[in-house]
């Protein structure tokens, strides 16, 4: 597809306004009322989300994950911790989350810092994972060099042979934490005219401020 063909390719949008006198005070909050709606309305996998890091010199990369917690702390995902997101955040532990709600002309992007989660909260999520997810997080070495699929798999079937049942907790696994210092509500609108309302973190509470589209 050429670029004029690609200049062609748009979209009307039309929500609902997004108007500071309608949304929470608190964006934890506020996240919880717009990720209810996107399951009310049948979005495949509303959790998950594009977790973008650095590395220390400021190369950035991003990938797809998959939201597997939030609270009142922040966003919790989980991954390989040698992994190019986990060396990343072991040299810059900030990262950059977001949401891309498009069948309902929505977005949620989330900045913060990130801290590993405890070892007793990983192994409570690994343990309740499929059997085969458990043997496949022993089986790869996220973002390693792989000589063929048939090592990859030949790799699982010797871990799944070691383990029949119950694999532990690999030592290189676990969770993070994005403790969110803002957040930005995106509503799609007529004409670009789109609303972002964006909450940042102040001493005490969140300030919240429009953003022009």
């Amino acid at each position: 597809m050429d670029a004029t063909s690609l200049s062609g390719l748009r979209r009307s949008y039309e929500g609902e306004p997004l108007l500071e006198a309608n949304v929470a005070a608190d964006p934890i909050a506020q996240f919880a009322v717009w990720f209810q709606e996107a399951l009310d309305a049948g979005l495949p996998e509303p959790n998950a989300m594009v977790v973008a890091t650095a590395s220390a010199g400021g190369r950035p990369s991003a990938r797809t994950v998959l939201l597997k917690g939030y609270d009142e702390d922040g966003f919790v995902f989980f991954t390989n911790y040698e992994s190019r997101k986990g060396r990343d955040l072991a040299e810059n532990p900030r990262a950059s989350l977001l949401f891309p709600w498009h069948p309902i002309r929505r977005q949620v992007r989330v900045e913060g810092s990130v801290v590993r989660l405890s070892h007793e909260r990983s192994a409570e999520y690994f343990n309740s994972r499929p059997y085969g997810s458990r043997i496949g997080a022993w089986a790869s070495r996220q973002s390693a060099v792989v000589r063929s699929r048939e090592d990859l798999d030949r790799r699982y079937d010797e871990l799944a042979a070691r383990w029949p049942e119950d694999p532990p907790v690999p030592d290189f696994w676990g969770g993070y934490l994005v403790v969110p210092g803002e957040m930005e509500f995106w509503q799609g609108q007529l004409d670009r005219l789109h609303d972002r309302l964006r909450y940042r973190r102040a001493h005490p509470g969140w300030e919240l401020e429009r953003l022009a589209p």
